[in-house]
C-alpha cells in the first residue's frame, strides 16, 4: 500500500517546511493512517493508539523543521510514532497506578491490561529491555515494532549495520524470554 505518490512526500515536506500551512495539513493527514498502525502496533486498543497519534501528530508538526533529510523521512515519523505510543502507555500506567486499579482474579496481568487494552506483556518486556539494555531498544523498535528494514535503521540511528543487527539479535533474544517466561 502506497500512501504517497513518487517525490510527493519529499516536495509536501518542503513545502511544509517553508511554512505552507496547506502543505503541512495535507502531509499530516497522509501521515495519520501510517502514525496509527505504527501506535497500534504497541497500543492495541484503539482509543488508546489513537491518543498516540494525536501526540505523534503534534510532534511532527512542531519539529517538522528540525528533520534535515537525515535518513528517511518515514524512518523518523516512525520514531516519533513509537515514541509518542511508548510515552502513552507510561502515562496510562501512571494514571492506573495512582488509582489503585486492582487486576480481576481470573485475568493473567502479564497479558491483559485494566489500562485500556494495551499489551502489558510486550510494554513490560520493553521497558525492563529500556532499562538493562538501553542501547538495544531503538534499534529493536524501529526494527520489529516499526517495520523498518535493517538498512533504514542503520541509516535512521547513523550506526553500521552489522551493529544495528547485533543489537536487533540481542534485543530480540531478551525480549523472547521476557515474552515467553513473563520474567
Amino acid at each position: 500500500m502506497r500512501v504517497f505518490e513518487e517525490g510527493e512526500l519529499e516536495r509536501l515536506v518542503t513545502a511544509a517546511q517553508a511554512g505552507d500551512p496547506g502543505s503541512m495539513e495535507y502531509l499530516l493527514a497522509k501521515l495519520r493512517p501510517v502514525v496509527l498502525r505504527r501506535c497500534s502496533r504497541f497500543l492495541p486498543h484503539h482509543a488508546d493508539a489513537e491518543e498516540a497519534a494525536q501526540d505523534a501528530l503534534l510532534s511532527i508538526s512542531k519539529h517538522l523543521g528540525e528533520y534535515g533529510g537525515h535518513g528517511s523521512f518515514l524512518g523518523w515519523v516512525t520514531v516519533i510514532a513509537s515514541n509518542a505510543a511508548r510515552s502513552t502507555y507510561r502515562s496510562m500506567r501512571r494514571r492506573a497506578e495512582d488509582s489503585h486499579a486492582d487486576l480481576p482474579e481470573s485475568v493473567d496481568p502479564r497479558t491483559t491490561s485494566v489500562i485500556a487494552g494495551t499489551r502489558l506483556d510486550l510494554m513490560e518486556a520493553l521497558a525492563a529491555l529500556e532499562r538493562q539494555h538501553p542501547a538495544l531498544v531503538e534499534s529493536f523498535v524501529l526494527r520489529d515494532l516499526g517495520d523498518l528494514t535493517y538498512v533504514q535503521v542503520a541509516e535512521q540511528l547513523d550506526a553500521p549495520l552489522g551493529t544495528v543487527k547485533d543489537r536487533i539479535h540481542q534485543a530480540r533474544r531478551f525480549m523472547r524470554e521476557r515474552l515467553v517466561t513473563g520474567r
